[in-house]
């Protein structure tokens, strides 16, 4: 039989951390509550969850500064939570890594959802066993996109970034010079449940910038006025 999935759920009101965990372990996920950022910190090498549910708003070591220092070592998908609601703050918490937004309060129906498409985006590699270079992945000089195991070979050094971040450079690379709109971009990696907004590619796109830098043979390249593409140079 497979092992749970594990999920950290890291929010400083009892009650609300209680009620998630309720509606996971309904689902069958093995669950774990901490109720500050410190506590978050050191449950993740011993607990190693699949996922953690962070609320911003915690005691001493707030949510972001949480996302911030697991970004520095880690890809496990992160999904944010809290009242507030500005772009701004969504877009923050983008930057720093997280994978998904849910703003408080929210349906338990849809927290379940978004775990659920979270957690389908990364149980693909682990479900596969194949060599490096086979399978699904995509080539360019100094540039090894892999699909199949979820890494990334820059420069001959592997490149550790989160699962909807390699799929959006994946998605991209497989049709060089194609040029995608926000929105097909959106549907495409994210879904057509998603809830959030364009402004989700910007920041992701941001992001695999400062990883993978233009490349004398290829860049991620915009399209002022209608989106991105994986351009080619001939």
């Amino acid at each position: 039989m497979a092992s749970k999935q594990k999920i950290l759920i890291v929010d400083d009101d009892e009650n609300i951390a209680e009620l998630i965990s309720l509606y996971l372990t309904k689902e069958c996920y093995e669950t774990q509550i901490v109720h500050d950022g410190e506590s978050a910190l050191l449950a993740v090498p011993s607990f190693k969850p699949d996922l953690i549910l962070l609320d911003l708003m915690l005691p001493g070591i707030d949510g972001y500064q949480v996302c911030r220092e697991l970004r520095k070592d880690t890809a496990v998908p992160i999904i944010m939570l809290s009242a507030k609601g500005e772009v701004f703050d969504k877009v923050l918490g983008l930057e720093l890594g997280a994978d998904d937004y849910i703003i408080k309060p929210f349906d338990s129906k849809e927290l379940v959802a978004r775990v659920k498409a979270v957690l389908r985006r990364t149980a693909a590699p682990a479900a596969v066993s194949a060599p490096e270079q086979h399978g699904q992945y995509v080539e360019f000089p100094d540039l090894i996109v892999n699909l199949t195991n979820y890494s990334v070979i820059y420069m001959g050094h592997n490149v550790e970034m989160p699962p909807k971040e390699l799929e959006l450079l994946y998605f991209l690379a497989s049709s060089p010079n194609q040029v995608f709109t926000r929105e097909q971009l959106l549907d495409h990696i994210w879904g057509y449940e998603y809830a959030g907004d364009t402004r989700t590619v910007d920041v992701h796109i941001k992001r695999l910038r400062e990883k993978i830098k233009d490349h004398p043979s290829w860049q991620l390249a915009t399209v002022w006025g209608i989106g991105y593409k994986f351009e080619v140079k001939r």
